[in-house]
């Protein structure tokens, strides 16, 4: 099937919101390249404003990212990198670094990333100078061909392309201004159980430094200067884990997404944007992946709604409430803002 053809959608949230669920879910339908961590994982410059060579884009995706070698050499891997799990991966945080695009977005798709990894340098780095977005686009639809090959004789066409990255509700206005034709899903989760989960995971502790350094900055550049940090090798990277966090930190920094990541979702036309609550999507499965499904233009298969309802994990939820009475009290506080946002949607 024709690239064009394919819908391409962004689910965006805070992270920590179950996203990461969702995109093991879409990877089950037929009909969905599901595209996880692309954009954080390239992230600091995964959308350049100006035109690239083939060449230049292929060595931003194939170009190692220091937070991510500095916390798998620590010992302190994020769960959402699949890489360093990889039986017989050629590729070394402590020599020469995993390339970006390995780090989740291929072991999502395949038990085989490097040999996907060396079958797409030729089809992409061999491209002329175009805009990010047209190299994203061949990017995706040579994804979709290795997919549809695995299920030559199986499953039919890919109809549509749904990228997933955690921590990238901030990238809406860049997202919508490189690809106009694209659909968004935010996927959001109950504030004080968000920033909870937020508070217990490495990369968010390190987040949090990095963005009280860049106040006021744009994800891009919290990630850019949390690529500085962990570059530095005097960097106290386990200090800094170690370090006591009230958790009221992390509902600030929660809050603070969601009102500035509903501003805007708000310009992005009506009848491309769609809302889904995590609480939702574990409480009654089947009929909001049946709404997802349509928002994505594909169809709500029932063999899928009843595999895909399998994968969800309803335990997650209400960790916040067995916190101590005073410390639930001061997250709920630090997440009201956003609460209330999102109640106005």
């Amino acid at each position: 099937m024709a690239e064009r053809t394919r819908t391409l959608t962004f689910v965006v949230g805070t992270g920590r919101c179950g996203s990461t669920a969702l995109s093991r879910v879409l990877r089950l339908h037929p009909e969905v390249l599901s595209v996880s961590e692309l954009i954080a994982s390239v992230e600091p410059g995964a959308l350049p404003e100006q035109p690239l060579t083939g060449g230049e884009f292929w060595q931003l995706l194939a170009s190692s990212r220091p937070f991510a070698d500095r916390m798998i050499r620590e010992g302190t891997p994020l769960p959402e990198h699949l890489y360093p799990g990889v039986a017989g991966g050629r590729f070394s945080a402590t020599d020469g670094g995993i390339p970006a695009l390995c780090l989740t977005t291929l072991p999502h798709l395949t038990d085989e990333p490097d040999a996907l990894f060396d079958a797409l340098e030729p089809v992409l780095a061999g491209r002329g100078r175009a805009p990010a977005a047209e190299h994203y686009r061949a990017l995706f639809g040579a994804l979709a061909a290795h997919v549809e090959a695995e299920h030559a004789g199986g499953e039919g066409p890919l109809r549509a392309v749904v990228e997933r990255s955690g921590f990238s509700l901030g990238s809406v206005p860049r997202l919508r201004a490189a690809f106009p034709e694209a659909r968004f899903v935010h996927l959001h989760r109950d504030g004080p159980d968000c920033a909870l989960s937020m508070s217990r995971h490495a990369g968010f502790r390190l987040l949090r430094t990095a963005a009280q350094a860049e106040e006021g900055s744009e994800e891009q550049e919290i990630a850019a200067a949390l690529g500085e940090l962990t570059a530095d090798d005097g960097f106290d990277l386990r200090g800094v884990l170690e370090r006591p966090v009230p958790v009221e930190r992390f509902g600030e920094l929660w809050s603070g997404m969601i009102t500035e990541g509903l501003a805007h979702l708000a310009d992005v036309p009506a009848e491309l944007r769609a809302s889904l609550s995590y609480e939702d999507l574990l409480d009654a499965p089947e009929p909001e992946l049946t709404a997802l499904a349509r928002h994505l233009g594909v169809e709500p298969h029932p063999a899928w709604l009843k595999s895909a309802s399998a994968l969800l994990d309803g335990a997650r939820r209400g960790a916040s409430a067995a916190l101590p009475p005073p410390e639930r009290a001061r997250l709920a506080e630090s997440c009201a803002p956003g609460m209330r946002a999102l109640a106005r949607i």
